[in-house]
């Protein structure tokens, strides 16, 4: 037996693939079907029930001898998919009619697609590109399975629309509204977002070297800091738009306020991260407080700023959004969320929320790009 490896997973496959075909009908039209088999049904997966079990069972034993990792994990990703598919295009058409051995099936692949990223996380290969392809495609891979098992359960258990559409839904409503949700982002995003990030980290960062000039500034600082870090946004925003109005701006204050304080906070700790012995160095080369600031402190304080930058982007974000909901223009993401959510166009309040999430994803991963860029020395950055 030395050329068989299993895993839990196949072999839980297996298991539910076995029920599944024991069960019979995996829709109720097919159960139907099988009650009277002198009338005339047309019923999903007709033809191709078989091809997915087969799949199923196929890439799972194959999984369990010993092939080559890559080998196993492409047809792991092939067997997984293909199913995944099958399902999906199978059930259109007859949305909450599916039985337990259609949620089995699906189980049962979703279990071959966490083998699949199993074997790919324990994959070591030598070149960077190999490297870097990997750091995308695993995470592909479990965000392609979230949003096929959202698609599969809500059309398989005839989710009511207004309460989950699927991704298929949101999709396409992404793609019949890119001229509104083109301005809500100009609005929310490139407006406020942008402004009040580079407004209030900035004024946080020259803050923190005030604050460490002058330790009473550092004293009475840091304790107001924590206290305005935990005031509540709903409370903030509507007096911002009562003081600035009911355009960006006060977006844009809301996120000023948002962003100052984790800069502040971050920024002073970092100062403080230098050792005494690399300040005493400095001082044996008779270096002044901005030398020593510039070529010792801020150096080694980079990863609490990056810290305080990646933070910011999200806090942005939210802080801006928020803020629409108390009064803005006729665009904005906010504003666009709250009134959709009126007319019950709940496809377009999920468009927008994924619009904002995929924005905030491509903020981060700039900014993460930035600090691995300038802190490319930190023992961190090095080791991966």
């Amino acid at each position: 037996m030395n050329w068989l490896k299993p895993s839990w997973q196949a072999v839980l496959a297996i298991m539910l693939c076995l029920i599944a075909l024991a069960l019979g009908a995996m829709s109720k039209p097919e159960a139907a079907a099988l009650a009277d088999p002198a009338a005339s049904f047309n019923y999903p997966f007709l033809g191709t029930k078989g091809l997915m079990l087969g799949l199923v069972l196929l890439a799972a034993l194959i999984s369990m001898t010993r092939i080559p990792p890559l080998a196993e994990a492409v047809v792991l990703f092939v067997g997984a998919h293909l199913v995944g598919w099958l399902l999906i295009s199978g059930i259109s058409g007859f949305e909450g009619t599916a039985l337990a051995p259609y949620f089995l099936l699906l189980t049962a692949a979703w279990l071959l697609g966490w083998r699949c990223v199993a074997v790919l996380s324990g994959l070591r290969p030598m070149a960077n590109w190999a490297r870097s392809a990997l750091r995308l495609i695993i995470p592909a891979i479990f965000g392609a399975w979230i949003l096929i098992i959202w698609e599969a359960v809500t059309r398989g258990a005839g989710i009511p629309f207004i309460l989950l559409p699927p991704p298929s839904a949101i999709g396409a409503r992404i793609a019949s509204s890119l001229p509104v949700l083109g301005a809500d982002v100009r609005q929310t995003i490139f407006k406020a977002v942008i402004f009040g990030y580079v407004v209030g980290s900035g004024a946080g960062f020259i803050t923190a070297i005030l604050a460490d000039r002058v330790p009473f500034l550092r004293r009475g600082l840091l304790p107001i800091g924590n206290m305005v870090s935990a005031l509540p946004i709903i409370g903030v925003a509507p007096i911002m738009v009562m003081w600035f109005g009911f355009d960006w701006q006060s977006k844009a204050a809301v996120v000023i306020i948002m962003t100052f304080f984790p800069m502040l906070v971050n920024t002073v700790a970092g100062l403080a991260a230098s050792g005494h012995m690399e300040r005493d160095l400095m001082r044996t080369y008779a270096s002044g407080y901005w030398q020593t600031l510039l070529k010792l402190r801020l150096p080694a304080a980079a990863p609490f700023i990056f810290n305080a930058l990646k933070i910011n982007s999200t806090l942005a974000l939210i802080g801006a959004i928020v803020a629409e909901f108390f009064g803005t223009p006729v665009v904005g993401m906010g504003f666009r969320i709250s009134t959709e959510v009126g007319r019950m166009n709940i496809d377009m309040v999920w468009a927008e929320i994924a619009v904002a999430a995929l924005a905030g994803s491509v903020f981060y991963g700039v900014v993460a790009l930035v600090e691995r860029a300038v802190t490319f020395w930190h023992p961190s950055v090095r080791g991966g």
